[in-house]
């Protein structure tokens, strides 16, 4: 069970943003980023995790993913990705559940993380998600996708853990979305140090005339011009 005393902490800092706003944004683009909320500090100290015990190696070529290495952390994740993971479901499974309801999903996440992790273990989804990626000069990841299984949560968190334009030159968080009978449509996220973005999944809904439909996204990250950029994908579901 996760420290009630740290997510209460992590909770009140939530508490602060907007919401709303933050809901809008992610109706509207299927993205939303949060500025400076993890921290320069945090970030680089995360960023010195992919060589910490307890995490495994997979190079990105070897599931025709890009080039580059993720790192997965198999034992836990690290002070203090857990707590933020708990808070921020917290706030995220409202919007989660009004989108499902929206599209006339039956499915409702529940209110507490360790409620949706149990229904992942029951259906068989156990597997460790969330992971960092180290991307040298002319490395990228492939746009992807990370919603397999039954329980699939339609939200989850990025971030870049190195400062863009000092530590590396491009590698740009790109999002593309795909529209029914349509050209796809990107957006490059313009992450910093520090910054945390909520993104979606895979899925979102959209309004259109006749009501609304769903819309499919994947993201990636551009090529790596010059030096090393660090980036962090935050899950809040495991994979079968």
């Amino acid at each position: 069970m996760m420290d009630s005393v740290l997510v209460a902490s992590l909770d009140a800092t939530l508490d602060r943003l907007n919401w709303t706003d933050i809901g809008l944004q992610l109706d509207a683009e299927g993205c939303a980023v949060l500025p400076g909320l993890l921290g320069a500090d945090v970030a680089r100290d995360l960023a010195r995790q992919s060589a910490a015990p307890g995490t495994r190696r997979e190079t990105l070529e070897s599931r025709d993913g890009g080039c580059g290495e993720l790192f997965y952390f198999e034992t836990g994740l690290p002070a203090p990705l857990e707590p933020w993971r708990w808070a921020l479901y917290g706030r995220l499974v409202a919007i989660a559940n009004r989108w499902n309801e929206t599209l006339g999903v039956a499915q409702r996440y529940p209110a507490q993380l360790e409620d949706f992790l149990r229904l992942n273990h029951k259906a068989g989804q156990t597997r460790a998600q969330s992971h960092l990626s180290r991307l040298g000069a002319e490395d990228h990841v492939a746009l992807h996708q990370r919603h397999d299984g039954a329980q699939v949560f339609p939200l989850q968190i990025v971030a870049v853990l190195s400062e863009p334009g000092a530590d590396f030159q491009g590698g740009e968080f790109v999002m593309t979305e795909q529209r029914p009978r349509m050209q796809s449509r990107p957006l490059v996220v313009p992450l910093q140090l520090g910054d945390m973005a909520v993104i979606a999944t895979a899925q979102r809904p959209v309004k259109g005339a006749r009501g609304c439909y769903r819309v499919h996204l994947k993201h990636a990250v551009s090529r790596v011009r010059q030096g090393e950029r660090i980036g962090l994908e935050l899950l809040f579901h495991e994979a079968p």
